[in-house]
């Protein structure tokens, strides 16, 4: 998995601070996750193939996570698209696009295929050989939602030395990397285990768009490999992060660590802010493995 930080930063876009967007890789895939103003730039900046964008998922209606949207449709039928589009987001987003097109006179000769949400449970929205997508009901001021990426264990790894040492023809190594045992050279049946070593772990990334403290979603999201998580507001203007129901470093740094992440990943912040070290160094007093989003970095997950 690799997660490129297109946008991290809230509410209005500055020149140096583009609101929310993000692209996550996974084994050719390409998932755009929010797509808040400019973002059609930001990717271009970032040298990211539009084309092999079919899957947009939409956190919340709350422009900037969703204002870029039109805009980077329009772009892809000018660039002659014609593979449908995925968009997954809360009940009112497809009226909200296709208004904005008719009025517009902008008509896609590609299909929209709009999948909304309006579950208050975790729901699986894509599932593939990779790996699955499952909603993260949050709390926050209008109907909101993360999305939970998940891989799929993959093929054992073949132990080529000992399988060469058994006599183990060839044909049968993609079997002995699906798990099954195979004959050696006097047809003998070899263990699975006894040829091939353990896939690595699977990866999983939670992305947890604005949201008040929520430990509702700690059970879900345990053990995930990286955690981002909304943190707006520093703690000393915990009171506005109640009002406005967003979160604090530290608040996010609670959840990371109740639920076991491998690393927190913070972002959102608000534009009260200069100086976005003191958001790590809050979070870091309870949850030492916490990095910062900023526009443009990469995370190997």
């Amino acid at each position: 998995m690799k997660l490129t930080i297109v946008g991290c930063h809230s509410a209005s876009p500055r020149y140096d601070a583009n609101p929310t967007a993000q692209i996550l890789e996974v084994k050719g895939h390409l998932f755009l996750i929010d797509c808040g103003e400019g973002t059609q730039v930001q990717l271009r900046k970032f040298k990211i193939k539009f084309a092999r964008i079919k899957h947009i998922f939409i956190s919340h209606l709350h422009g900037d996570h969703f204002f870029g949207l039109v805009g980077l449709i329009a772009t892809f039928k000018l660039l002659g698209r014609d593979t449908p589009l995925h968009i997954y987001g809360p009940k009112g987003i497809k009226q909200a696009v296709l208004l904005q097109l008719k009025l517009g006179k902008t008509y896609t000769n590609f299909d929209l295929k709009f999948h909304e949400l309006e579950s208050n449970q975790p729901t699986l929205l894509f599932e593939d050989a990779i790996l699955s997508i499952t909603t993260i009901p949050l709390k926050h001021r209008v109907y909101t939602n993360g999305f939970l990426f998940q891989q799929k264990p993959g093929d054992r790894v073949l132990n080529i030395q000992k399988a060469t040492q058994l006599g183990i023809d060839p044909s049968y190594y993609q079997k002995a990397k699906q798990g099954f045992d195979v004959p050696d050279s006097n047809d003998n049946m070899v263990s699975n285990t006894a040829i091939t070593f353990d896939p690595a772990p699977p990866k999983s990334y939670a992305y947890c768009s604005d949201t008040a403290y929520f430990e509702q979603i700690i059970p879900q999201i345990s053990n995930s490999t990286l955690l981002y998580h909304e943190a707006t507001f520093l703690q000393q203007h915990a009171h506005l992060a109640l009002k406005t129901m967003h979160s604090t470093p530290e608040q996010a740094a609670i959840i990371a660590k109740k639920a076991n992440v491998g690393t927190l990943l913070l972002g959102h912040y608000s534009g009260r802010y200069n100086d976005y070290n003191e958001f790590k160094l809050q979070a870091q007093k309870i949850f030492t493995p916490t990095k910062l989003a900023t526009d443009g970095t990469v995370f190997e997950i």
